[in-house]
């Protein structure tokens, strides 16, 4: 992970896709973990770190994720979460592109929890949320397409389903039909931008995210602002 910006507040940092947000029955160490560590010894805190987590990725995404300093910031932007106020960008590379250029997919999303996956629909059903999102081609390479996407909802896996519903499975994710997984286990989704007026100062926040050190990353985003 590296720490992308920070205050007495916040901390949001650009997290690899093998990092996982909060602890798992893998064992593994959660980045909620790692940016506790990097508090303590940045600025030589004794004691236990106060660190909330305010929303996830799923451990094959890259991105940015945002992660509340004091009490005061998670509370708020908690609600600020949940009432939509912070717009997240994301960059997803797909093997077919959209049939329009630009458009909005709605959907109707049922949770697995057993497989740990979402199912879309087209049309209503029972215990099913709706899904809203909107995209946009915004660059491409002999093989493969870049989507620039905007979330009106926030659902489980909402992105990587409802691209697989319209035929456009994101690279390496297997689990919602891609053929092939990456060799690094990552799939080619990133949370490339996010903005939101500041929970405590309310000045203007806007970060954006290096996209992974990936060839295929870097040739797709050759151009693209």
């Amino acid at each position: 992970m590296t720490v992308v910006y920070e205050d007495n507040h916040i901390i949001i940092v650009n997290k690899t896709a093998s990092e996982i947000v909060q602890g798992d029955k893998t064992g593994d160490m959660p980045l909620s973990d790692i940016v506790k560590q990097y508090i303590k010894e940045t600025y030589a805190k004794p004691g236990n770190v106060f660190l909330g987590v305010v929303h996830r990725l799923d451990r094959p995404v890259s991105g940015l994720v945002v992660f509340a300093k004091t009490s005061k910031a998670l509370a708020r932007l908690n609600d600020m979460f949940r009432n939509g106020e912070v717009k997240k960008t994301y960059w997803a590379i797909v093997k077919d592109a959209p049939e329009s250029i630009e458009g909005e997919l709605t959907h109707y999303l049922v949770k697995d929890e057993k497989q740990n996956k979402s199912y879309a629909y087209n049309k209503e059903k029972h215990g099913a949320k709706k899904a809203v999102l909107h995209y946009k081609l915004i660059g491409h390479t002999q093989n493969y397409s870049l989507l620039e996407i905007n979330l009106m909802t926030g659902r489980h896996h909402q992105i990587r389903c409802q691209l697989a519903k319209v035929g456009c499975p994101i690279k390496g994710d297997l689990k919602y039909g891609f053929p092939r997984s990456n060799p690094d286990g990552s799939i080619c989704l990133h949370s490339r931008s996010i903005s939101f007026v500041h929970p405590v100062s309310k000045i203007q926040i806007d970060v954006v995210a290096p996209v992974p050190k990936d060839n295929l990353w870097r040739d797709i985003t050759q151009g693209v602002e």
